[in-house]
């Protein structure tokens, strides 16, 4: 498969980073200073971290421009809470209240006399609760939202008149009980009920209680904050279990566990420290680079101190997601510093510092170049989020990315020439004395291990290769292109796209507000009773008629109530909890024989029947005798999990939408969270599908192959199915969290996938199966060394009592260990199959060989052995069959392998 080179910017760059590399070999200690000073300049941004913490959970992680937001403004406006009728189910918001759930210990009946006796203790001693507030002593009877100007009461104590005695005497209806003639909705107070055919009560497992607060702000949150502390010592209960939970709650977990990750950045350091030092550890006393992979992990650190520090400076938002970057930037800065040492070991050690580092940065700079410009512009791309917190993520994480790149080339860089210039020396790594490079005959062995170092490999003349890639070329990679294995990698990779095809179908949307706490929260065993015991009624929707409406017109009124008949018939709505001001108001005028066919009529009588009925009067904007807006409430009921949640918005909205004799819209306080369901598979697509074309764009133009672009593409799109799926099969929801990781992972899958592509294509070897066997003995270990940096930098979070660290552990997790089999094992195979060997590489060969020259020759002035077997100019191995010699003056080469007679090739640069 023949392919054009595509090096018009690649070339040009390499050369720019050969000076600049050179630049720094030469003022290391400038660019180690300065970049130090800058760090501790900018770090001093922390100093705001309190001021800039901002987690306010709708504006953070539901949809910016949600529909649900524009038609709570329209409720607000045309229907305004009440405070002297208080209404929960006509709250515009989810207002200021406490709940409490009541279970049993053993599971049992709730609805038992002894257990309303503990009850009504319990809700005594909440209403007992008072705070100062303004120096008044303020109790709930104070702050509570009243009706009637009474506090609003809890139905299921009502209806035994707060005395535990008549509960034996009380026959509860379930979910309406008719109590001194007013029907009272049990649905949400008690929970897991068993009734009769009659809906007579026999058993239930859960009590909730409600205590609705008044809407004045800071009297409130006083009283729920002393709420919390009274009610932290009633859960262990000795007959039972109460679980708590204000309108505060949520906000205050995910407030209290923003910075939870700082003491786990600090072991994930320490683990990154010990892996690099262990990687990087050598028994030459000269060449072992301790201190290079401590700086190298120390740089990733000042990246993170520099860039959020900038941040804070400027005002950014400091939000949860955000303190997962640390995590990632570590890993990325660690596997930026094994690519620079990797191909600063393949410089030649007798070279000045100042050439090597001009080799080390042609080469490493470059390839860290385009991976830092592939993740930037992934992070870049999140921006277009319509999540506040994924935003802010994507703005730390990516100015993190640049700080971590530019303190790699120049505070890394600049300790590599420094430590370069100690190797120069031969001196020791721990003591800096100068010690002999060959152990003294007189001199034991073990002076010798701890006092002569600074071997080389004398054909080469770069440093000895680590044991460890050789593995790969003489075991993994003949292993992996055996005709069998590649059946069965094949067979694997099948399996692999099968699962996770069939993951990607089962995944589910949106962030459980549960998740938004801790492990250990007092609000998880109060979730977890709501969840169990009282989902069999959901939300009490409004269908909100939002413009003028001839309500007077027979006709008309006939065809919106067929309207609100279509939304009864949906599956999930229960026609016997339905409230409508209009349907009252036609049986009232029907019972007292009035007339509302007329408009005059109709607007008179309406005026007469909210006097009588003055709940109703909070459902019409009824104002200059006209009626502007109306709303209806439906009753939704088994809404157990996000799918049914997402299936209930969109059939509302259908139904809305479906009714042509006015507009319709929909709401509930909920349906705000219910809003990024909307969004959530749409952005990610979207993200994921522009991230991919920008990827592809930048390895065509940075990587001067297009053959490895197309492979760079198929990896991306591989792994993001991959880990899609099977980040499903693991419990974790597609949300603005997850979104915004799958984009990430494009990124590092492109590290993975453009080395070896990219060392395939490049490798002048005509066998593919021998191309493959060399690029994975190049970049096998540096791509092991890279994922599991990586995956140190983030599995701390594993042990995290925080679901949003642990979801991002997961999907870290599968993106490095999806990117890495595919990097050493899937591609690899795949580049043998469907590509071929080359013949154009065969007869330009031929070619030079009948001229007499060998090009590459001019590259290096001297012939060097490979293993023994293989001879190369330029430290290129041309093939078994190629022999070079070192004459005089000269070198010669000699190729059997394509003409009946011997070729001799000379160059007269050759030393």
């Amino acid at each position: 498969m023949g392919c054009q080179r595509t090096d018009c910017i690649e070339k040009p760059l390499s050369n720019l980073f050969e000076k600049f590399g050179r630049i720094v070999g030469t003022y290391p200690v400038w660019f180690f200073v300065i970049t130090l000073i800058v760090s501790g300049i900018l770090g001093g941004g922390f100093y705001f971290l309190k001021d800039r913490e901002d987690n306010d959970i709708e504006r953070q992680f539901t949809p910016r421009s949600g529909p649900s937001k524009i038609a709570r403004a329209f409720v607000k406006e045309n229907f305004p809470n009440d405070d002297t009728e208080f209404s929960s189910q006509r709250l515009y918001e989810e207002g200021n209240y406490a709940s409490i759930i009541v279970v049993s210990n053993d599971k049992s009946n709730i609805l038992t006399t002894e257990n309303f006796k503990n009850i009504i203790k319990v809700n005594n001693k909440v209403k007992d609760i008072s705070v100062d507030v303004d120096q008044r002593e303020l109790r709930f009877s104070h702050l509570c939202a009243k009706t009637n100007g009474h506090c609003v009461s809890n139905e299921i104590l009502e209806m035994i008149d707060f005395n535990a005695s008549r509960n034996e005497q009380t026959n509860i209806t379930f979910p309406l009980y008719t109590h001194k003639s007013r029907q009272l909705f049990l649905g949400y107070a008690i929970g897991g009920v068993q009734a009769n055919v009659k809906s007579e009560v026999k058993s239930a497992k859960a009590v909730k209680l409600f205590y609705f607060l008044e809407s004045h702000t800071t009297r409130a949150e006083a009283w729920l904050k002393e709420f919390q502390r009274i009610l932290s010592d009633e859960r262990d209960n000795e007959n039972i279990k109460v679980s708590y939970y204000t309108s505060q709650s949520k906000q205050e977990e995910i407030e209290k566990h923003t910075t939870d990750g700082i003491p786990l950045f600090s072991t994930t350091y320490a683990l990154a420290i010990a892996f690099s030092v262990l990687s990087c550890l050598r028994l030459d006393n000269v060449r072992n680079k301790v201190w290079v992979a401590t700086i190298g992990v120390l740089s990733a650190g000042l990246a993170v101190l520099s860039s959020f520090g900038l941040m804070f400076y400027i005002g950014m938002p400091f939000v949860i997601t955000v303190a997962n970057c640390p995590f990632l930037i570590l890993g990325i800065g660690v596997n930026d510093m094994f690519i620079m040492v990797s191909n600063w070991q393949q410089t030649n050690v007798k070279d000045p510092v100042e050439k090597r580092m001009a080799h080390t940065y042609k080469e490493a700079a470059m390839s860290i170049t385009i991976t830092t410009l592939t993740d930037v512009l992934g992070f870049y791309i999140g921006l277009m989020s319509d999540f506040l917190s994924v935003q802010y993520f994507c703005l730390y994480t990516s100015t993190a990315i640049i700080f971590c790149y530019i303190y790699n080339i120049t505070f890394f860089g600049a300790f590599l020439a420094l430590n370069g210039r100690r190797e120069r020396s031969n001196r020791h790594w721990l003591t800096c004395m100068k010690i002999p490079s060959e152990n003294p005959e007189e001199c034991s062995n073990g002076y010798s291990m701890c006092c002569v170092g600074g071997n080389y490999d004398k054909a080469t003349g770069t440093e000895k290769e680590q044991p460890i890639k050789h593995f790969f070329k003489k075991y993994y990679g003949p292993f992996l292109t055996k005709p069998w294995t590649k059946v069965i990698v094949i067979f694997i990779y099948a399996g692999y796209l099968a699962a996770s095809i069939y993951g990607c179908f089962q995944i589910q949307q949106g962030i459980d507000l549960r998740d938004l706490a801790a492990d250990d929260s007092y609000v998880i065993p109060y979730y977890d009773n709501d969840r169990q015991y009282f989902s069999t009624y959901g939300p009490n929707v409004m269908v909100i008629v939002s413009e003028k409406f001839p309500y007077w017109d027979k006709n008309k009124r006939s065809e919106l109530l067929s309207c609100m008949d279509d939304f009864k018939k949906l599956q999930f709505i229960t026609d016997d909890l339905y409230t409508s001001w209009l349907g009252y108001y036609e049986g009232y005028a029907q019972s007292t024989h009035l007339n509302i066919d007329d408009e005059i009529a109709f607007s008179a009588n309406l005026f007469l029947f909210l006097n009588l009925y003055p709940d109703f009067k909070q459902d019409v904007n009824f104002t200059s005798n006209a009626i502007h807006a109306s709303r209806f409430f439906i009753q939704t009921v088994n809404i157990v999990n996000a799918s049914m949640e997402i299936e209930m918005v969109n059939s509302l909205k259908e139904t809305a939408e479906s009714c042509s004799v006015v507009p319709l819209m929909v709401y509930h306080p909920a349906f705000i969270y219910y809003d990024q369901y909307a969004v959530i598979v749409s952005g990610t697509l979207q993200n994921i599908g522009v991230t991919t074309a920008v990827m592809f764009i930048i390895a065509l133009l940075l990587i001067p192959n297009p053959l490895c672009s197309l492979w760079v593409t198929f990896s991306i799109v591989s792994v993001i199915v991959g880990v899609t799926g099977f980040m499903a099969l693991w419990d974790v929801n597609l949300d603005s969290i997850s979104m915004i990781i799958l984009v990430v992972c494009i990124g590092f899958t492109v590290d993975f996938s453009a080395h070896i592509s990219y060392a395939f294509v490049s490798c002048k070897k005509l066998s593919v199966n021998e191309r493959v066997v060399d690029a994975l003995f190049t970049l096998g270990y540096p791509i092991v060394q890279g994922a599991s940096s990586t995956i140190l930098g983030v599995v701390v979070l594993a042990a995290s009592k925080n679901h949003i660290f642990r979801t991002f552990f997961k999907i870290m997790f599968l993106v490095m260990l999806f990117g890495l089999i595919h990097g050493i094992t899937f591609l690899p195979v795949f580049l043998t199959l469907f590509t071929h060997n080359s013949e154009k590489q065969k007869s330009d060969l031929k070619k030079d060989f009948k001229r007499g020259v060998m090009p590459q020759m001019k590259l290096d002035k001297k012939c060097v052995a490979c293993d023994n077997k293989v001879f190369v100019t330029n430290n290129f191995c041309y093939d078994k069959h190629t022999i070079c010699t070192q004459k005089t003056n000269i070198c010669v080469i000699q190729n059997k392998n394509y003409l009946s007679h011997t070729i001799w090739a000379t160059d007269p640069d050759c030393p």
